[in-house]
């Protein structure tokens, strides 16, 4: 008896001794995820950020077999939600899909409270929405390299609209301005939907936004297409020439959405949420949800969306530089 209560006794410490040091005591710990994931997304339900954070999130809940919530955090241009993310704890349960506001965010902010590199543990690529430049059909353009003429021959008299200062659409006409040296007016509003409008009715010659966005104006000759700014044509306006067939390849402005979690998450949480983002972004219903909403899939790795963050980074920091744009 006593020989029992001394193995009983020893096993009790040494399971006490395990616990206090953070072992786990079997090959059975729970394997992640073990409960909800919160999804944060920087901007408003209905924005494409938006719409790419909930297709791709309401999937990956289904692989995962835990439910990944979204939560709008909106504010400071999506900066709030990024800090938000940045500051959470690195255990795979706060999650971020994001635009190119994480490339954006140290040009148009002096005390921006993260670091994008440093602060965020990229997942996986996602997806691209392609922007398209349209004009009033006033305007005598029916190509790129028609509006550059008409605007060397009239400096300052063209204009554009952009859904405000340092927005991707604000951002695609400044890389324009810097590679072809033109003076035009940039005439910013409150959002790319009154900056689309105000192409509708002349307010303004121009807009470069996303095709699906505006994809119903162009059907209707409400404003003509010009140009895509993306290395391949898409889909639903396939007349429309991409920016190096029509004579401009630097010209490229895609809106692209990574998945990113705060640095210090475990490497096999990190593994697991890029296989099942891969994974959604593969499966049929998916992609034929995105092919409607002019979404397209760009699933990638952990390393490929580091390289692209980076990339961006630096190609942004050359556009805002040569634009003049001032850090808020």
């Amino acid at each position: 008896m006593r020989s029992i209560m001394r193995c009983a006794t020893a096993f009790v410490l040494a399971a006490s001794a395990a616990v206090g040091a953070g072992v786990p005591l079997s090959a059975g710990a729970q394997a992640y995820p073990s409960k909800p994931i919160r999804l944060i997304l920087p901007f408003p339900p209905g924005a494409p950020s938006d719409l790419v954070g909930r297709l791709v999130g309401q999937k990956m809940s289904e692989f995962l077999g835990v439910g990944v919530v979204p939560d709008n955090r909106v504010g400071a241009g999506g900066t709030l939600a990024l800090n938000l993310v940045a500051k959470s704890a690195a255990d795979g349960y706060t999650i971020l899909i994001t635009s190119p506001t994480i490339a954006l965010s140290p040009y148009l902010y002096t005390k921006l409270p993260f670091d994008p590199i440093k602060d965020f543990a990229p997942v996986a690529r996602l997806a691209t929405i392609e922007n398209v430049m349209v004009v009033n059909p006033r305007v005598p353009v029916k190509s790129l390299k028609d509006f550059v003429t008409l605007a060397r021959a009239q400096p300052g008299k063209l204009n554009f609209g952009s859904g405000g200062g340092g927005t991707t659409n604000h951002l695609a006409n400044e890389l324009l301005r810097y590679l072809e040296k033109l003076d035009i007016v940039h005439v910013p509003y409150k959002g790319a939907t009154q900056a689309t409008l105000a192409a509708v009715t002349g307010e303004v010659d121009q807009v470069i936004v996303s095709v699906a966005s505006v994809l119903p104006l162009i059907q209707e000759k409400k404003v003509r297409p010009i140009v895509v700014l993306s290395e391949a044509r898409v889909a639903t306006i396939p007349d429309v020439p991409t920016s190096k067939e029509a004579g401009f390849p630097q010209l490229l402005m895609s809106i692209w959405y990574g998945l990113y979690v705060p640095t210090g998450t475990p490497a096999e949480a990190i593994a697991r949420l890029n296989r099942e983002a891969v994974r959604a972004l593969e499966s049929p219903d998916l992609k034929q949800r995105t092919a409607q909403l002019g979404i397209d899939p760009w699933p990638g790795t952990a390393e490929q969306l580091d390289q692209l963050t980076r990339s961006e980074i630096a190609r942004y920091g050359t556009i805002v530089k040569s634009a003049g744009i001032k850090p808020e």
